[in-house]
C-alpha cells in the first residue's frame, strides 16, 4: 500500500479504493487551488499528501480537536443521498487567512463575523472545487448544498451530524484527506472531511473504475 494512505483496523474500503479517493481528492485539491489563486490574485498551493480512514471514536488521536471552524455541506446531484463535505481550520489557521485576505492583526483574538464570512467563502470555493474536478472525472452533477458552520471542536461536530441526520449504515468511520495549503508562503492547517453513506462512496467507486477501464480502452 502508498504511503499516502492510511487506515484503520476496520475497512470500510480497500487499499486500492482508497488509492482511487485518493486521486479524486488530489484532482480536486488542484481544482480548489487553481479557484482560491484567481479569487485572492495571489498564489496558493494545495495539495492532499495523504488520507486516512478512522473509526469515529478514535478521531481524536488523528487531529487536534482544539477550537475550529468546521463548514459543513451536504453532497447533492446525480449521486445516492447521504454524503457530507466538511472543511475543517483550526483557530490559528483562520487568523492566518485573515491576515491573508482581510489585512486583519494575527494575534490572539477571538474569532469574529468577518471571519466566518471569509470561512464560507473559502468553504464554498474548495468544496465546490472538489466536487466539480470529481464530477467532472466521473461525467456526473455534484453539487454542495448551503453551508452550515459551527465554531467548536472536530469530533463534537462530526458526531452531531452522523446522529443528526441518521446514517446508520456508515455511522462509524469517517474519511479524510489531509490537506496542505500554503499562500504567502505561510502554511495553513486544514482538513477536508468526507462522511459518506456505504451507498455513496460505493457508486463513485464504481463510476470511477468504469472511467479508468474506458480510458485503458478495455
Amino acid at each position: 500500500m502508498n504511503s499516502h494512505i492510511v487506515t484503520s483496523e476496520h475497512l470500510l474500503l480497500t487499499g486500492e479504493q482508497m488509492e482511487e479517493i485518493w486521486e479524486l481528492g488530489n484532482a480536486g485539491a488542484k481544482k480548489a487551488a487553481e479557484s482560491l489563486s484567481t479569487m485572492l490574485c495571489r498564489d496558493i498551493s494545495i495539495h492532499v499528501p495523504s488520507i486516512l480512514m478512522v473509526d469515529l471514536a478514535h478521531l481524536q488521536d488523528h487531529i487536534d480537536d482544539s477550537l475550529a471552524a468546521m463548514v459543513v455541506f451536504q453532497i447533492k446531484g446525480q449521486v445516492s443521498a447521504g454524503g457530507f463535505l466538511v472543511l475543517h481550520v483550526p483557530k490559528t489557521s483562520i487568523l492566518k487567512l485573515s491576515g491573508i485576505m482581510l489585512g486583519q492583526p494575527e494575534g490572539e483574538r477571538e474569532i469574529d463575523e468577518m471571519d466566518m464570512s471569509m470561512l464560507h467563502e473559502i468553504g464554498n470555493i474548495m468544496t465546490s472545487a472538489y466536487l466539480d474536478a470529481c464530477a467532472t472525472l466521473l461525467s456526473i452533477i455534484l453539487l454542495p448544498s448551503p453551508p452550515q458552520m459551527a465554531i467548536d471542536m472536530a469530533h463534537a461536530v462530526l458526531a452531531t451530524i452522523i446522529a443528526t441526520h441518521e446514517m446508520e449504515d456508515n455511522a462509524d468511520q469517517v474519511l479524510f484527506f489531509k490537506t496542505e495549503m500554503t499562500c504567502s508562503e505561510k502554511e495553513i492547517d486544514a482538513e477536508l472531511f468526507l462522511l459518506p453513506s456505504r451507498a455513496l462512496l460505493t457508486e463513485l467507486l464504481e463510476r470511477f473504475r468504469r472511467v479508468k477501464k474506458s480510458q485503458n480502452g478495455s
